[in-house]
């Protein structure tokens, strides 16, 4: 026992510190020189980085604890029209990358664009452009982020309002509380986790954004460190502001985990619960609920949907001219590689965890998953930064042969930057699955004979499934529409339907963007369709 409690403590343990290379190689460059750019950056532009991104930060979480909480709320506890349907098609917001959605508002409100289109066919010649408001800068950035990112709250919300007492909810009925005091003094704080989890998960996703702000013009901390070293070349104070983000996220992560202490979320058993009944709404209500359901469900996914097919079809030769096949293969090549490494790494660090109860691997678990809240520009150069040293302070000092070309450049290098970056998304992800799984359950399989490796083959696996299925679709939307690593790290000639719309927008190409992207919200959809029956499963 001794000696196979050592190989899954190893094993982790090997699996955290390959992690925390380039996101160390962060924290060190923070005590290297900077150039002129510091001091010139601290005396004009710095303090509206800072506040760009806090308002950001602050407006976004806002706007996506309402949508996320509310429409699982409605979906979970009420029936009402087509209320099976937005039970899943409200996680279709996955499918919208926010550079995409950026793209959709510019598109439909601009000078001339489809609103005045439509407008000009309904009404006829007019100047309509100075009463079509326009949804740019910071506003346009945060409603981008809020309704690409709120099914992060939503999801996870959503399986925790499932595993809800009825019991509770009918004895809280009796005493006489309302609905309202119902929510936000039973339903609500019980599901607090699964709410901070997803918070957590959009402020990092919010912090680490590049393709919205920088499309809106917006200086925030990641447009800061992307403009230090591309413009000013100044990768020491580009790492510098990323260990500020990095030190914001840690302070999140333990204020969380101190609130919580010692708090259990997982049930010793499911007998004797009441199946939750949901309550059929009629009348107003009724009305309301579908239209706030409908309004997030058309905001959040049919509108920049329409928008791209429309610019699809006005300008035919923009889909003639995309590589269709060779995009799709390339983008499903990096999703099956990098989800199969997230999973099996993932897998093996939480269950090391788990039966080592070491309290030094716990830390440096914690650390590891920290890389989700570095920008992607960063990690990829810190990723290029750390094998140029190694390979001229290590390797060819023992007489090999250059490994610049197997990490720099290919997909391998592509690989192990995506493992760093979503490894957060993996292992939290599993994480959430282990801790319904109570200790009990490994300590009775270990009296029936089984071994540890037996117990998490046969037992934990196949209880972790809709946990893994959950992850493998957030990491493979993470990989459809991750911008900066795939544009620093790819291969020559290698391109994706991010990397193919992202460059067609940046040289002011918005019609040209229209297709790659349509293909991409379709690609993902398609992902989450086939994967939603299990995620959303309410009988297990």
């Amino acid at each position: 026992m001794f000696k196979s409690l050592n190989i899954w403590f190893f094993l982790s343990l090997i699996v955290s510190i390959a992690v925390l290379i380039p996101i160390m190689t962060v924290f060190f460059s923070f005590f290297e020189e900077t150039s002129n750019y510091y001091e010139i950056l601290k005396s004009t532009f710095l303090f509206e980085y800072i506040f760009n991104s806090l308002i950001l930060l602050v407006f976004v979480l806002f706007f996506t604890f309402f949508i996320g909480t509310t429409s699982a709320y409605l979906v979970s506890f009420y029936k009402f029209p087509f209320s099976n349907f937005f039970k899943w098609a409200l996680i279709l917001s996955f499918a919208v990358p926010p550079y995409i959605y950026a793209y959709s508002l510019t598109a439909f409100f601009e000078n001339y664009g489809t609103a005045f289109t439509i407008l000009t066919h309904l009404f006829g010649e007019a100047n309509y452009n100075k009463n079509i408001p326009k949804f740019d800068g910071l506003f346009g950035a945060i409603l981008s982020l809020s309704f690409s990112l709120y099914a992060y709250v939503y999801i996870l919300t959503r399986a925790s309002f499932l595993y809800q007492s009825q019991n509770l909810i009918d004895l809280s009925r009796s005493l006489g509380f309302s609905k309202l005091k119902l929510l936000y003094s039973l339903i609500l704080p019980a599901a607090r986790p699964a709410i901070v989890a997803g918070l957590s998960l959009v402020a990092m996703e919010t912090l680490a954004e590049f393709g919205a702000v920088d499309f809106f013009s917006i200086n925030t901390l990641t447009t800061g460190i992307y403009n230090s070293w591309i413009t000013f070349d100044d990768l020491a104070f580009s790492n510098r502001l990323s260990f500020f983000l990095l030190i914001f996220i840690f302070v999140l992560f333990i204020v969380e985990n101190l609130s919580r202490k010692k708090a259990k979320y997982h049930l010793n058993a499911r007998s004797g619960l009441k199946q939750k009944e949901k309550i059929k709404l009629s009348g107003k209500n009724s009305i309301l609920a579908f239209l706030f359901c409908f309004l997030v469900f058309f905001l959040s996914f049919l509108f920049p949907l329409s928008q791209m097919l429309y610019w699809t079809i006005k300008f035919p030769e923009n889909l003639f001219d995309l590589e269709i096949l060779n995009l799709t293969l390339n983008t499903i090549y990096l999703v099956i590689l990098s989800s199969l490494a997230l999973i099996i790494f993932s897998l093996i660090s939480n269950y090391g965890n788990r039966v080592s109860k070491n309290r030094t691997l716990n830390i440096l678990s914690t650390l590891s998953i920290s890389g989700y809240a570095i920008p992607g520009v960063i990690l990829a150069v810190a990723f290029i930064t750390f094998i140029a040293w190694f390979d001229d302070n290590i390797i060819k000092e023992l007489g090999f042969l250059s490994i610049k070309k197997v990490f720099i450049g290919s997909i391998l290098g592509l690989i192990i930057v995506y493992f760093v970056r979503f490894y957060s998304l993996a292992f939290n992800g599993i994480k959430s699955g282990y801790e319904k799984i109570n200790i009990a359950v490994d300590e009775s399989s270990y009296l029936l004979g089984y071994s540890k490796q037996k117990t998490f083959t046969n037992i934990h696996i196949p209880y972790l499934r809709n946990s893994l299925l959950f992850v493998c679709i957030l990491i493979s939307l993470e990989i459809i529409r991750e911008l900066p690593i795939t544009l620093i790290l790819r291969p020559f000639n290698f391109e994706t339907f991010a990397t193919t719309a992202y460059i067609s927008a940046s040289e002011d190409l918005l019609e040209a963007a229209a297709a790659p992207s349509l293909f991409l919200i379709l690609i993902a959809t398609t992902f989450i369709m086939i994967t939603s029956k299990y995620i959303l499963k309410e009988n297990e």
